[in-house]
């Protein structure tokens, strides 16, 4: 083998800290240590992997970002391997980072790293929030293992598992007209400003749903905050359209808002698990997503 664990641990280490300094100060050994074992992995791979910034640290080139992600991969199976030479009866331990799509987290995140925590003890999670787009560069770079997000504009090089299927629906000041009715159309929510969700591929998705049917609606305010789009619906006579549906109506404000399905026949997008297709799942990981298996399809996402 023309590298050592020791020498990937220090390449993930000075990628995450973008800094030979701060590597050694979180592995506890020098610097030339660190910067010898970079130069080493460089010139046996006969590419650079970092660029280096005078005063102001490091930054992976496009082939150690490349690297990055299946070191990380490399480090979190070597650590398996660690645990089931200790002994195969004992738990799981280490961490686990997990993505996941930022206005749902805190709907579903909480109950499962719960019930994960419950069943897991000794591993430790580490939440990420993106939008979706964020999710998926997040995979991509190494960031985390696995991420709950949506089915939206995935690529080949991604696996996804659905497991909730989240309608769309409108979402109402409690004192609005549309409010009494038992479900809505979009050409009635056309009539009234929206307030939009301002987020990568989130925005131009739902202005879609309008666009393919003909309709153009108004924009009165956008906002990449899930809350903050409720509190402005709660507050004015406008609309807007969502997936994601927490359990309570009442906004950070105070006020009321309701949800009402929506008539068209649009496909419900689907909420499921998402992995890099080209990496074995770690156990950890495994373990992560069969408990929110379990709790995605007994509460519904």
């Amino acid at each position: 083998m023309s590298f050592t664990l020791k020498q990937i641990r220090y390449f993930v280490a000075v990628a995450e800290t973008g800094s030979i300094t701060e590597a050694g100060r979180r592995l506890n050994i020098s610097q030339p240590s660190v910067s010898a074992a970079i130069a080493e992995l460089e010139d046996r791979f006969k590419v650079d992997l970092f660029i280096r910034h005078h005063a102001q640290g490091l930054s992976l080139t496009p082939a150690g970002a490349r690297l990055f992600k299946d070191a990380r991969s490399l480090l979190d199976h070597a650590e398996e391997l660690r645990q089931g030479a200790v002994g195969l009866g004992q738990a799981m331990e280490g961490e686990l980072h997990v993505g996941c799509f930022q206005t749902f987290a805190p709907i579903i995140m909480p109950r499962v790293i719960r019930a994960f925590t419950a069943a897991h003890p000794a591993i430790a999670i580490t939440l990420h929030e993106h939008h979706v787009q964020g999710v998926v560069d997040g995979l991509s770079a190494g960031q985390f293992e696995l991420a709950l997000t949506y089915d939206l504009n995935l690529t080949e090089d991604l696996a996804f598992e659905p497991l909730v299927a989240m309608p769309l629906h409108a979402v109402l000041a409690k004192g609005h007209r549309l409010a009494r009715e038992k479900e809505v159309a979009l050409e009635q929510l056309n009539q009234y400003p929206m307030v939009l969700l301002n987020l990568p591929q989130s925005r131009d998705y739902f202005l879609s749903v309008f666009s393919s049917r003909g309709l153009r609606p108004r924009i009165a305010q956008e906002t990449p905050s899930f809350e903050t789009l409720r509190g402005l619906v709660a507050s004015g006579d406008g609309f807007s359209v969502m997936h994601s549906r927490p359990a309570s109506a009442q906004t950070l404000d105070g006020r009321q808002v309701v949800y009402r399905p929506v008539k068209d026949k649009v496909r419900p997008q689907s909420l499921g698990l998402l992995r890099l297709a080209r990496i074995r799942p770690t156990r950890r990981s495994e373990a992560f997503a069969e408990v929110a298996r379990a709790e995605l399809r007994e509460g519904g996402g």
